[in-house]
């Protein structure tokens, strides 16, 4: 189902959460208006778009989009998904940017865009992430 989605994001909610599971990696969805949304442009062209900010995703996240363009018709099943998940995410306007975890629990604030390029990004991820508490340890199964 990964229509117009940038190169290393996913667009099914459901795989996204699969893959963050198989993975133990938190979620970064994007809720962005991609051919319309000035902010949303903008911060994929000075941080997603990045080298840095897709080496760092590649090792620490799984990228899903929820994109919400005027210009192009998304299929029927991906507009009801995107809509649903506007629903639950959208932080009072576009770009909405939350970790998440496989779950679909919120892990951070709206991350937004945010001016200082992909290394500021970078940071304030991290900074969000370092406040969840930890992981329960594995219990190993008793034989």
């Amino acid at each position: 189902m990964a229509m117009a989605a940038s190169e290393g994001w996913v667009t099914d909610w459901e795989a996204a959460k699969a893959k963050a599971k198989a993975e133990k990696k938190p979620i970064l969805i994007n809720l962005t208006g991609s051919d319309w949304c000035g902010w949303c442009i903008k911060l994929h062209q000075e941080v997603f778009d990045q080298k840095a900010f897709k080496d760092y995703a590649a090792a620490n996240l799984i990228l899903m989009e929820a994109d919400f363009p005027k210009k192009t018709k998304l299929p029927e099943a991906l507009a009801k998904q995107n809509k649903t998940l506007e629903k639950e995410y959208l932080n009072g306007g576009y770009p909405t940017v939350l970790l998440l975890d496989a779950e679909g629990k919120k892990l951070s604030k709206d991350l937004g865009y945010q001016k200082g390029g992909p290394e500021a990004y970078i940071a304030t991820i991290k900074e969000e992430l370092a406040k969840k508490p930890a992981a329960e340890p594995a219990k190993v199964p008793s034989t």
